[in-house]
């Protein structure tokens, strides 16, 4: 009687690929952002340790290699990244794949707990009124700013997620709830010129048409089925962003994606929004998990010094 191996499982003539195994795992994750941040992730530990590898052979150099790429980056980065790895790690040990743990040297950073992460709204009006910059990132840029939605979520939507007559967007939040993110009219007037009559597919293309085999290949739905092109990628996106701003940032680093959603609702919060404003935009659960991001910074206090200098109150003579 022939013997039919479980997918996934050691079969008779061979252990568990690591490729098999990472898209097993990531198939049984139901939240697309999350999907896609941990693909990105994976995708770097089949380049170092091979996809035809057994699973089973993973080691902490093969870790401590994929984690090298990010050993610059900012402590959430890092702990984003690595929270891929420990997962699947996770997964893999409950499937019977993996005996021993990989992710055992590496351990999380810890962010700083204070620090102004909102652009200058100066800085930030020169950077999305600059026309010299690609359409597809003018309109990322604006919808990230304008909504105040994670970078995930705006990467992770469809033309289908769109409705244009009410300037929202229908996005996968955390935890999987559908919500919905709102627009103003600089994303209005950019949307149509960057669709150009799609009707399906990602709203963000990446440059290149996707591979339609091998280990790079995209699922159907981060294929546009217009142009053939996969979806921008996370990392790619930060990068294009960070390169564009290093000239606007005194620090000569260049800004986050992230950051801003930091500005817009501190920005909103330096306007005089009510903290139920603030949640009904940011959309977070709870009022405390607000203070990160609408803590009133550098600019204010450079105001408050202003309007508070002696000098500037003497009446002319």
């Amino acid at each position: 009687m022939p013997v039919v191996a479980f997918p996934g499982r050691p079969s008779p003539s061979g252990a568990c690929t690591l490729a098999a195994a990472i898209d097993r795992y990531l198939d049984q994750i139901p939240v697309l952002t999350t999907r896609a941040s941990y693909d990105d992730t994976l995708a770097r530990l089949i380049d170092v340790a091979g996809g035809a590898s057994p699973v089973a052979d993973l080691a902490p150099e093969d870790f401590a290699a994929v984690m090298q790429r990010w050993n610059g980056a900012a402590a959430a980065t890092w702990n984003r990244h690595l929270s891929a790895l420990t997962s699947f790690t996770t997964w893999a040990q409950r499937q019977e794949l993996l005996a021993t743990n990989p992710a055992r040297r590496l351990t999380r950073r810890k962010p700083a707990r204070r620090g102004d992460r909102a652009v200058p709204r100066a800085r930030l009006d020169k950077l999305l009124g600059d026309d010299a910059h690609g359409l597809r990132e003018r309109v990322l840029w604006r919808m990230l700013y304008e909504t105040a939605a994670r970078a995930e979520e705006i990467l992770s939507l469809n033309v289908e997620d769109l409705d244009p007559e009410f300037r929202r967007a229908r996005v996968v939040s955390k935890g999987g709830a559908i919500e919905y993110v709102h627009w103003a009219t600089g994303t209005a007037r950019l949307l149509p010129r960057l669709l150009k009559g799609r009707t399906a597919g990602p709203v963000f293309l990446a440059d290149r048409r996707a591979p339609t085999t091998g280990p790079r290949a995209p699922a159907a739905a981060d294929i546009c089925p217009t142009t053939g092109h996969g979806r921008l990628s996370y990392p790619r996106a930060e990068y294009l962003f960070k390169t564009a701003t290093r000239v606007l940032d005194p620090h000569g680093n260049g800004w986050t994606l992230h950051q801003l959603r930091h500005s817009a609702l501190q920005h909103l919060a330096a306007a005089g929004r009510t903290a139920a404003e603030l949640q009904a935009k940011s959309r977070h659960a709870h009022l405390a998990s607000l203070g990160a991001y609408v803590r009133l910074g550098e600019h204010t206090s450079a105001r408050v010094t202003a309007d508070t200098d002696s000098a500037a109150r003497r009446h002319p003579r």
